[in-house]
């Protein structure tokens, strides 16, 4: 009885005046109408006076909606991910629940053809069918895809509804409007000159080809070629009539409709709930009574389901069929949060609600005072696309970056790109290290570079000819010299031939901690600035230096940072005091890097041969055998990004290395970086040029061996920027 006198006490609170839910056809407006009268059936008579009925509004399409949520004319709807962020940025609305389903607060974008022969790289020409403009799974994640492999071409003076236009032959993408006809051809709304009565290629069940069952009947009816929609709802398909259809797979094979978890375009955030942000908390009491009483658990689940609508002669009314809960979010609840840091970029890089400059511009992430000078210069060099340089505080910063769609682009260490990669980043090129670039055409004509084998530089443990105690299996204790952390040669790879060179500790988790206990001290970049592993770091000398950065920062304002700052850092600084005993560098510039040391005045009078190398077998050798002593092969760098924007920046890429490659006659030299004051920026020095990537997995790219490394040591060891990439929409919040 006390939790009956609360309930009623929460509806009363709730309910202080009606609740108008807005519709977009007649079947939801039936639907609508049952629920106020369940409503008022199962509330008890005390809270009647205060609730007299649910009001349901209702409206032309899915902006008539929004609009009159902002006017006060109607309160709440779900919508799709894709209007959520129309509704938040443009409407200023605010999102208050999410739609959970069997696999969570996401669906799955999938591609439904008839023709077994059809394959996903074939579609230009082809008549399309999407369960909305917009829509997230219909629209945004199949274009985004199309975008991404070079499949759909768009150009910088188009919007790119202009070019999903040129693309499909004839469509059917309900709300694409009347400027590009083609994209509405297929539809089959009533057309009336009185808009009201217009449903004609209109985001409204009044068009029978809105929405994804209505993409599967466009599909059937109009003898399409494909169509995109959500998963959910193959559910709704027929055993018998299920073997007629397949899916398009990335690869460009098919695959059964059963099979769409791996066989999909692409996941995104299922619909949202927005409201007015003054009626938010008005609204989320609404929805949590609701549920209560006709969710999958209601108490009243016999009287009305909320989460059906097969009694209403349609599909996904009011809410899709296959919401298994709405997740109420907390007043703070940020749109970020909501869609994911991935979605919106995306929303972005299709120009969601208006085309930008960003169309055009590309921007580079900087690491350093040194990086944004190279980059600098290359802006100004640069003649076609404009080049913006933006300062991050490390290549993880950088990774965040591009993620938040702050910057666009950046080339990473083979770690960071395995980062990169779990952050949803995609490959763009490789840096080549190889003597000769094989040259092919392009597809506008141009040169670009393919390379079937990717060649690697390979991680070395370098000590002084003078120190003879030291072999690579008894580092224990030593003062230590690492490029960076999360370094391939210096903190990856080395783990091997440290601290998971026991066979007994195969179960070393943390590994930053189980480094800090196995060296004396040393530094490297990047980790705790008052732990032993930054203790012998300088930072910058720098008189008068802006530098933003502190003693032991992942960047060159770190003068130990990097592969030459791990020689500095072992020869000692310029006073001639010795810090470190052993460098784990790469061998790529590495005899470069030793003659440089008295060229640049830090340390006068080294040379090749006062150092070695310690190989894995317990003896040392010269430094110029690294090939056969070396702590192994590290893939190349890779430039990542966003997947949308991977076809622009890799022709920005391509002209620039046109322009600044090795091969022209360019004061300004893109792989060159000693005039300058440092070594590998923005590119490793040792690049011959730059080769065709996004049609790869990063995970090819970094090889097996690399990769299971990888995801050996993440998989135990804390990482804030892992942490940030991982945060999965797809899940409660």
């Amino acid at each position: 009885m006390k939790g009956a006198i609360v309930f009623i006490s929460f509806i009363t609170i709730a309910f202080a005046k009606k609740f108008r839910w807005c519709n977009l056809s007649e079947m939801e407006q039936r639907k609508c109408a049952e629920l106020s009268k369940a409503l008022q059936a199962v509330l008890p008579p005390t809270t009647k006076n205060s609730f007299t009925k649910l009001s349901c509004i209702k409206a032309h399409n899915i902006k008539d909606c929004i609009k009159k949520i902002r006017g006060n004319k109607a309160d709440a709807i779900s919508l799709d991910a894709g209007d959520v962020y129309t509704a938040a940025k443009f409407y200023d609305l605010t999102v208050v629940a999410k739609e959970m389903y069997q696999d969570g607060g996401c669906l799955y974008s999938v591609a439904v053809v008839r023709n077994e022969s059809l394959d996903i790289r074939q579609l230009r020409g082809k008549r399309s069918c999407h369960n909305g403009a917009r829509r997230t799974a219909g629209w945004n994640i199949p274009l985004g895809f199309l975008l991404s492999r070079n499949y759909l071409h768009w150009h910088e003076n188009q919007t790119v509804i202009e070019a999903t236009s040129k693309f499909f032959s004839t469509a059917c993408a309900p709300g694409a409007g009347i400027s590009f006809p083609n994209l509405c051809r297929l539809c089959q709304g009533k057309k009336s000159y009185n808009r009201e009565r217009n449903y004609f290629c209109e985001t409204t069940d009044n068009e029978p080809y809105y929405g994804s069952e209505g993409a599967l009947r466009c599909l059937d009816q109009e003898n399409s070629d494909v169509a995109f929609l959500d998963s959910t709802a193959l559910d709704n398909i027929d055993a018998s009539e299920a073997t007629k259809y397949k899916l398009l797979c990335t690869d460009g094979t098919q695959a059964d409709l059963k099979d769409f978890r791996k066989c999909n375009l692409g996941r995104g955030p299922g619909n949202a709930i927005v409201t007015r942000y003054n009626y938010r908390k008005i609204t989320r009491k609404f929805l949590g009574v609701v549920q209560h009483l006709f969710g999958r658990n209601g108490k009243q689940l016999r009287r009305f389901q909320l989460f059906g609508s097969a009694g209403f002669s349609g599909r996904n009314l009011m809410f899709q069929d296959a919401t298994e809960k709405l997740l109420l979010l907390a007043d703070d609840a940020d749109i970020n949060q909501v869609l994911g840091l991935d979605y919106i970029a995306l929303l972005k890089g299709l120009g969601h609600g208006g085309s930008s400059l960003e169309n055009s511009i590309v921007r580079w992430c900087c690491i350093s005072a040194a990086e944004q000078s190279k980059c600098e210069e290359w802006a100004l060099k640069t003649k076609s696309d404009p080049l913006v340089c933006i300062r991050g505080t490390s290549m993880s910063d950088c990774i965040e970056m591009i993620k938040r769609d702050e910057v666009d682009a950046a080339s990473l260490d083979a770690t960071h790109a395995y980062i990169a990669g779990n952050c949803g980043l995609v490959p763009v090129v490789t840096e080549y290290y190889g003597e000769k670039c094989a040259t092919a055409n392009g597809n506008n004509g141009e040169a670009h570079f393919e390379a079937e084998v990717l060649p690697p530089v390979y991680a070395v443990a370098v000590v002084k000819k003078t120190s003879r105690s030291e072999k690579l299996f008894n580092l224990m204790g030593r003062r230590s010299c690492h490029g960076h952390m999360y370094s391939p040669a210096g903190w990856l790879l080395l783990t091997k031939y440290t601290i998971r060179s026991d066979q007994n500790s195969t179960d070393i988790c943390n590994i930053n901690k189980a480094y800090t206990n196995y060296f004396r001290k040393g530094c490297m970049p990047g980790m705790n600035a008052k732990g032993k592993l930054c203790k012998v770091c300088i930072g910058t000398e720098q008189v008068g230096s802006k530098s933003f950065n502190q003693r032991c920062a992942a960047n060159h304002d770190e003068l130990y940072y990097g592969n030459m700052g791990a020689l500095r850092c072992l020869v000692g600084n310029p006073s001639g005091k010795s810090l470190g005993d052993v460098a784990f560098v790469e061998h790529h510039n590495l005899m470069e890097n030793i003659e440089s040391l008295g060229k640049s005045g830090w340390a006068s009078g080294w040379t090749p041969d006062d150092f070695e190398l310690l190989c894995p077998g317990g003896e040392r050798a010269p430094v110029t055998e690294w090939e056969k002593c070396n702590l192994g092969p590290i893939p190349p760098n890779i430039v990542m990004t966003r997947s949308v924007i991977a076809t622009k920046v890799y022709d920005f890429l391509m002209k620039s290395q046109e322009h600044f490659g090795m091969s022209s006659d360019s004061e300004f030299q893109l792989f060159q970086s000693r005039r300058y004051g440092e070594r590998d920026l923005l590119f490793k020095d040792s690049t011959n040029c730059l080769t065709h990537a996004t049609h790869l997995n990063y995970m090819n790219i970094l090889g097996e061996e690399f990769f299971d490394l990888a995801e050996s040591i993440f998989s135990c060891t804390d990482s804030e920027i892992l942490e940030f990439c991982t945060q999965d929409v797809c899940n409660a919040l």
